[in-house]
């Protein structure tokens, strides 16, 4: 099985539909296609060209009464006049593509006029869908009318040798001066208007394609710059914030609970040597040296346990020497092979805690004979891979720390990869950014 566990980024745009179908001409041609560009630049064209005389008409006068008072009034409606217009390109937009481009604004229901108009002049997509309405009737609409002329001059030519028939005795003429002696001579006009409909079509397509495009761009919901920033330097505190506690409990366990354990079992050894110089007193000696065994069990386990939080080796040599300390105290022979620089502390973490945790479920779950960690920086990007020899059939689903690891990864827009297929071999992939 191959599991994908990043915490995804914002999906990309999705294909456009027709200009996929032009991707198959003899499909393209055979299909509805060509008729739905060439009825939706037509629809274009009738909404497009009263769309420009308003604006024309608002803005005109808005500038030229704008001292009035009522030309601001004018003008703010140019501007709000494109979100009426957003919403019925939204929906025109289904004739030529699939997907649905959603609404951009913010629910104002209940609002007042006033409430209303204010929320949207203050709103970058109404802004953007004014600049789609500018563009509609001089831009769209002028390529849309050359594309309809070339579609009916074309089908004019097609139907010539009809129009000779019907027309008979009367003369008809193709080429000025020249008239035209019968149907079988008007073939060629029809040779020509056939040659003409392909152009018309597949250039209805392309502009339908282009014009799919910028009503994503301009009529739907886009992530600010400023948000974007934001959510990076949100991740980056994440981050930092989780590394200052992890720092902060190794710590207070270091200076506090390790010394107070050592200071006990040295105590206890004191107590042991006392007792066993009292005859009367050898069960309780052999009781004192148990308790003083103990307290030694339980300091190895605190100090693995602080080593485990964060290595002194990770801070003092970096990731190769910290990956083949692991790999020393490893039950399962590890072979290290790491060409990797001095890294940020935040990528030297991930990557470490990522390996241990690949090491330990190694050991725990796989039955592996044997486990190779390679790394490499490669395009300012680390490459990591844990593959060992095991049973396979990993679930990162199903736990052991894997969704955890994905999600730390995904904190420094990486990527974990999981695959792991029943028989084996079980390979854990990691892609972090160097930069963090």
């Amino acid at each position: 099985m191959s599991d994908d566990l990043p915490l995804p980024d914002p999906p990309a745009a999705p294909p456009v539909a027709v200009l996929a179908a032009i991707r198959r001409p003899l499909r393209f041609i055979g299909s509805w296609w060509p008729w739905r560009c060439w009825a939706y630049l037509g629809s274009g064209l009738l909404i497009g060209y009263p769309v420009c005389v308003v604006l024309v008409l608002l803005v005109g006068f808005g500038v030229a009464v704008a001292v009035v008072g009522i030309g601001l009034l004018l003008l703010a409606g140019a501007v709000v006049a494109g979100v009426p217009l957003g919403a019925l390109e939204r929906w025109r937009l289904r004739w030529v593509e699939p997907v649905p481009v959603p609404d951009p604004h913010t629910s104002l229901a209940g609002a007042g006029p006033a409430a209303w108009l204010r929320t949207r002049l203050r709103e970058r997509a109404t802004w953007r869908e004014f600049a789609y309405a500018a563009l509609l009737g001089p831009a769209f609409g002028a390529a849309g009318f050359a594309v309809l002329t070339l579609l009916a001059f074309s089908l004019i030519l097609v139907a010539t040798p009809g129009i000779v028939l019907a027309l008979a005795p009367e003369h008809v003429m193709l080429i000025p001066g020249r008239p035209v002696s019968g149907p079988l001579e008007a073939l060629g006009g029809t040779a020509v208007g056939l040659a003409g409909l392909l152009v018309a079509a597949y250039a209805g397509a392309l502009l339908a394609g282009a014009q799919v495009r910028t009503a994503r761009l301009l009529l739907g919901p886009r992530v600010e710059p400023d948000r974007i920033l934001e959510l990076t330097r949100s991740r980056v505190r994440l981050v930092d914030a989780f590394e200052a506690e992890r720092r902060r409990i190794e710590r207070d366990l270091h200076d506090g609970a390790q010394q107070q354990l050592v200071a006990l079992s040295m105590t206890l050894g004191l107590a042991e040597m006392e007792l066993r110089g009292i005859p009367q007193a050898a069960a309780a000696a052999a009781l004192v040296a148990r308790g003083r065994g103990e307290a030694k069990v339980a300091l190895e386990q605190l100090r693995d346990l602080v080593r485990g939080i964060h290595p002194q080796v990770l801070t003092d040599h970096g990731l190769a020497a910290a990956v083949a300390e692991v790999a020393l105290r490893h039950p399962v022979p590890v072979t290290v092979d790491l060409d990797v620089p001095r890294l940020a502390e935040s990528v030297e973490i991930t990557a470490y805690f990522t390996v241990t945790e690949a090491l330990a479920n190694a050991a725990k779950h796989s039955g592996a004979s044997r486990v190779a960690v390679v790394g490499r920086v490669e395009s300012d990007r680390l490459t990591l891979t844990v593959t060992d020899d095991g049973r396979g059939g990993a679930d990162p689903g199903a736990g052991a720390g894997l969704a955890g690891l994905a999600d730390r990864v995904a904190m420094l827009k990486g990527r974990l990869v999981v695959s792991s297929p029943v028989g084996g071999p079980t390979r854990l992939r990691v892609e972090v950014p160097c930069s963090g």
